[in-house]
C-alpha cells in the first residue's frame, strides 16, 4: 500500500526508526495495553464469574454494538468530521422497522429497508449540510440530532398514540438481526466482526483510506491534490447513519419492541471508544484495530463494574477513572515512542 503525502507525519512511521518506536507509535498499541490493563483489573477483582462464558458474553455484546456505530465515527474523526445525530438515528431507525413492520404488519424485509433508508437520508443531510454550508460538522450534527429526536417522538405518537411500539420479527429476521447464539452472545457481535474486516481493509489498504487521512491532516491539501473530499465526506456521514440505523433494527428486533428514547448513550460512549482507540480528535491518524481494542476496553470497564465487590453508587466514579487512566496511558505511550524515535534519528546524526 503507497501512502500519500499529505498523511499527518504522526500517522507514518519512518523507516530508519527502530523496533520499539515502528511499534510504539502504532495507533492501536496504546489501546491494547489499556485493554489489557482493565481486563486484568476486572479479572482480579470481578471474580471467576468474569471470566467465564456469560462474563465474556456480558461485555461482547455491549461491545459489538457500541463498535458498529464507533468505526464510522472513527472514520469521521479521522477525517476530522463528527457526527453526534446517530444518538436519534437509533431510536429514529428502531421505531421506523417497528411501525412499519409492526404497528402496520408490512413484511419485515419492508422495515428494514425502511430503516436502513432512513439512516442513509439522515447522513445524506448531514453531509450535505457540512460541505455546503461550511458549518463544523459538530454543529451541524447537533441540530441534526433534536430535530430527528423531535421528528421521531411527534410522528410516533401521531401514528400509533404511543412512544413505545411492540414487533414480533419472523425467524429469519430474528435470526440475521436479533438473536442470541448458545443463549448469550448477540448476533450483531458477527456483523461487527464483519465490519471490522471491510473497514479495516478499506482503511488501510485502499486509496481511500489514504484519502481519509490526507482529509484529516489538511483538507485544502487533499482538495488540491485532487481527491474528492466533498464526496468523501458525504459518503462518511452516510456510512455514520447506515450503521446507527442498523444497530436501531437489530435491537428493536432484539428486545421485540422500539422505544423513542433510546440511543443518547450512544453518542458519548463510541466517542469515547473511538478516542481510547488512539484516534486523533484533531484528525489524521488512527487505525481500526486501535478502535476495535478501545470499544471493548469501554464494553469491559462498563461491564466488569457490575463483577466486583465495590459499592454501584460509586460505579460511575470507577468507569470514568479507569478511562481517563486508559487513555492517558494510550496518549503518554505514543508519546514516549515519538520521543524516543526522534532521540534515535537525532543520535545517528
Amino acid at each position: 500500500m503507497t501512502t500519500t503525502p499529505s498523511v499527518t507525519a504522526a500517522a507514518e512511521v519512518p523507516k530508519s526508526g527502530s523496533s520499539f518506536g515502528k511499534l510504539a507509535r502504532r495507533p492501536e498499541t496504546g489501546s491494547l495495553l489499556g485493554m489489557l490493563l482493565v481486563f486484568t483489573f476486572f479479572a482480579i477483582f470481578g471474580g471467576i464469574n468474569f471470566v467465564t462464558l456469560g462474563g465474556l458474553a456480558s461485555w461482547l455484546n455491549v461491545a459489538s454494538e457500541i463498535g458498529i456505530v464507533a468505526l464510522p465515527i472513527g472514520l469521521l474523526m479521522i477525517a476530522g468530521e463528527l457526527d453526534i445525530s446517530i444518538g436519534s438515528v437509533i431510536p429514529a431507525s428502531s421505531m421506523t422497522v417497528a411501525i412499519v413492520s409492526g404497528f402496520y404488519g408490512a413484511p419485515m424485509y419492508l422495515g428494514v429497508i425502511a430503516a436502513l433508508g432512513l439512516g442513509l437520508v439522515i447522513g445524506l443531510v448531514n453531509g450535505l449540510l457540512v460541505v455546503r454550508t461550511a458549518v463544523p460538522s459538530f454543529i451541524v450534527t447537533l441540530g441534526t440530532l433534536f430535530a430527528v429526536a423531535g421528528l421521531t417522538l411527534g410522528i410516533s405518537v401521531l401514528i400509533t398514540g404511543s412512544t413505545g411500539v411492540p414487533i414480533k420479527a419472523a425467524p429469519v429476521a430474528k435470526a440475521l438481526f436479533g438473536q442470541f447464539i448458545g443463549g448469550k452472545f448477540e448476533v450483531t457481535i458477527l456483523w461487527w466482526l464483519a465490519a471490522l474486516v471491510v473497514v479495516g481493509f478499506v482503511l488501510h489498504f485502499t486509496r481511500y483510506g489514504n484519502w481519509l487521512f490526507a482529509l484529516g491532516g489538511d483538507k485544502i491539501s487533499a482538495r488540491n491534490a485532487g481527491i474528492p473530499t466533498t464526496r468523501l465526506t458525504i459518503l462518511l456521514f452516510m456510512t455514520s447513519g447506515f450503521a446507527a440505523a442498523f444497530v436501531g433494527l437489530c435491537q428493536a428486533i432484539l428486545y421485540n419492541s422500539a422505544q423513542v428514547s433510546t440511543g443518547t448513550s450512544f453518542i458519548f460512549n463510541s466517542i469515547i471508544s473511538v478516542v481510547i482507540g488512539g484516534v486523533l480528535l484533531t484528525g489524521g491518524f488512527g487505525s481500526v484495530v486501535g478502535i476495535a481494542f478501545g470499544t471493548m476496553t469501554f464494553a469491559i470497564v462498563s461491564q466488569g463494574i457490575f463483577y466486583t465487590g465495590f459499592d454501584a453508587n460509586w460505579a460511575s466514579l470507577i468507569i470514568g477513572i479507569l478511562l481517563l487512566v486508559a487513555v492517558l496511558m494510550n496518549n503518554t505511550f505514543r508519546t514516549m515512542a515519538l520521543s524516543y524515535s526522534s532521540g534515535k534519528r537525532q543520535a545517528r546524526k
